[in-house]
């Protein structure tokens, strides 16, 4: 018996969901964005996501996710996709950002569930296939009840697989028995979108990951995928255990991955600035307790 063999992940494997760098005043930081866009692409990212929850996309403007999108593409020069977050509440809206971000150079599309007015599932489709008829970019379906109050249920991803512009989904439903129905009965691409389960959604089929954590440790998230596909799944999982302490600390200690990403990145020098309000940095003690559990992990 022969198998058909895997489509190529339609953004890459290894995606960053990447923080959205200030300067101390609060303003947008492009040259820094260029900076660190460029670290993580040599740091083994071949796909950066921007305006996403890490980037702080509900506290930036349409022209500050514009110019975003643009700095970006400059700074990674084709290296790699550059997927433009662009979902909101409002379906009108959600057009203009994703038209916006086509004008801009992105590669793709995050769209994220409509949040607060929790509209029924006929609704929800309905949202995505007004954006996917709009835009000529393909699209990223951004599942994360927790925060949007709404959940893309799997036959609604199973429908939905059907147009031919929604490609992917970003999984953060915790939701593995689902994630895995709809792989066996579409061709959508699948991201992890918590970074425990970067291996095990990889291992049923998943494209690769979209991850807060690897903002400060790329590569090392980028190994375990390489590990596996390179056959040695006991390795594999070995290391995606060692990295438990840290996105425990990072996703799971009672502050947004935001904040302790910026907290890392700014700690180890490279470009991050502030948080917006309604986010509060780290506080001193947080943030050594996150940089100890950093540097047992890359030192260990």
């Amino acid at each position: 018996m022969t198998t058909k063999p895997s489509p190529a992940p339609p953004f890459g494997r290894a995606l960053c969901a990447m923080i959205t760098p200030f300067t101390e005043a609060g303003a947008l930081d492009l040259d820094g964005a260029q900076r660190l866009a460029a670290w993580l692409v040599d740091e083994g990212c071949d796909g950066l996501v921007l305006s996403g929850t890490t980037g702080e996309s509900p506290t930036t403007t349409n022209a500050e996710k514009s110019e975003l999108v643009r700095a970006v593409r400059e700074a990674v020069q084709g290296r790699a996709s550059v997927v433009a977050g662009v979902g909101t509440f409002d379906t009108r809206h959600t057009v203009e950002l994703a038209l916006a971000a086509e004008k801009a150079g992105a590669d793709g599309l995050l769209v994220v569930a409509p949040y607060y007015s929790r509209p029924p599932q006929d609704a929800v489709e309905a949202h995505f296939r007004e954006v996917a008829d709009a835009a000529g970019l393909p699209l990223a379906l951004y599942d994360i009840p927790a925060r949007t109050g709404t959940r893309i249920e799997p036959e609604t991803l199973i429908r939905l697989a059907e147009h031919p512009r929604i490609v992917a989904v970003k999984d953060c439903s915790y939701d593995f028995l689902g994630a895995q129905k709809v792989l066996a009965r579409t061709e959508l691409a699948y991201y992890a979108g918590c970074d425990e389960h970067n291996l095990a959604l990889y291992a049923v089929g998943g494209a690769g990951y979209i991850s807060t954590v690897a903002n400060v440790v790329p590569a090392r998230m980028r190994a375990v995928l390489d590990v596996f596909e390179a056959g040695d799944t006991p390795v594999a999982a070995r290391l995606q255990q060692r990295a438990t302490p840290l996105i425990e600390s990072m996703m799971s200690a009672g502050l947004p991955g935001t904040v302790t990403a910026k907290a890392l990145l700014n700690e180890l020098g490279l470009p991050a600035g502030p948080v917006r309000a309604p986010l509060r940095p780290a506080d001193r003690e947080a943030v050594d307790r996150l940089l100890a559990v950093y540097q047992e992990f890359v030192t260990g």
